[in-house]
C-alpha cells in the first residue's frame, strides 16, 4: 500500500505522516507498506522544518535527506491511499486526480471511519463515510511559527490517528511497486528507534 500524505507546505505535517508511516513500516516488516508527501502551497526543496524533525525523531522516525515537493496529480494517481492534513486539502487533493475521492481522506476522518466500523480495505472506509454522524472538524491544524511543544502535540496526534490506521489497512493491502524520486529514504526492518518501539507498543495495549 503506498500512502500520499498532503498538507500546505509540505515542511512539517505531512513529513512527519510520511516518515512515521515509514518507521512503522520497518519496525511491522512491511514492505509492501511506501510513503511519499507534498503540499499544495510547497516550499519546494526546503528541508524538514526544524522542530518538524524533532517530533519525526522523537516518534521514532528519520526527518534526514527530505526535500518538499508541490502535489502533482500524477503522485495522487500512483498512490493507494491520500491522507489530507484537514478536510480542505481533502478536497483540493481529490479534485486533482480522476477517480481520486474513494482513496482520498483527512487522516483523521479516516482513523474515526475505521475505528468506528472496523474497516480494513480502503473500499470499506470509503464505503462507510456517508454513514456516520460527523461532530466538530476533522482537521490538524498547521503548527508553523509556533512552539516546539506545539510540533510534539501535531506530531503526537497524527501518530494516534495513523500508526492504528496503517496497522489495520497494510496487512491486507496489496504491494505495487513505487518508483520515488528520492532514492535511500526508506528505514530498514529493524532500524526503527527505541522510541518507535515504544510508541508501538503503547499503541497495541489501548
Amino acid at each position: 500500500m503506498h500512502v500520499l500524505f498532503v498538507c500546505n507546505g509540505n515542511v512539517c505535517r505531512s513529513v512527519i505522516a510520511e516518515r512515521l508511516t515509514r518507521a512503522v513500516a520497518a519496525e511491522h516488516g512491511l514492505p509492501g507498506l511506501t510513503a511519499e508527501s507534498a503540499g499544495t502551497r510547497a516550499l519546494v526543496g526546503f528541508p524538514v522544518e526544524p522542530l518538524a524533525a524533532k517530533a519525526i525523531t522523537g516518534l521514532g522516525g528519520d526527518p534526514e535527506g527530505f526535500r518538499a515537493r508541490k502535489l502533482k496529480p500524477e503522485m495522487i494517481d500512483r498512490a493507494d491511499l491520500v491522507l489530507a492534513m484537514t478536510e480542505q486539502i481533502r478536497d483540493q487533493a481529490a479534485a486533482m486526480a480522476f477517480g481520486a475521492w474513494p482513496r482520498t481522506f483527512a487522516l483523521l476522518e479516516a482513523r474515526r471511519i475505521a475505528k468506528v466500523t472496523g474497516a480494513r480495505t480502503i473500499a470499506e472506509l470509503h464505503r462507510a463515510r456517508n454513514d456516520l454522524s460527523l461532530v466538530g472538524r476533522e482537521n490538524i491544524a498547521d503548527p508553523i511559527g509556533l512552539s516546539e511543544a506545539a510540533f510534539c502535540e501535531v506530531g503526537d496526534r497524527i501518530a494516534e490517528a495513523l500508526v492504528p490506521l496503517l496497522l489495520a489497512l497494510a496487512p491486507l493491502a496489496p504491494v505495487r511497486p513505487i518508483q520515488d524520486e528520492r532514492r535511500g529514504l526508506v528505514v530498514q526492518p529493524g532500524a526503527a528507534p527505541a522510541p518507535m518501539a515504544s510508541f508501538l507498543a503503547a499503541q497495541r495495549i489501548r
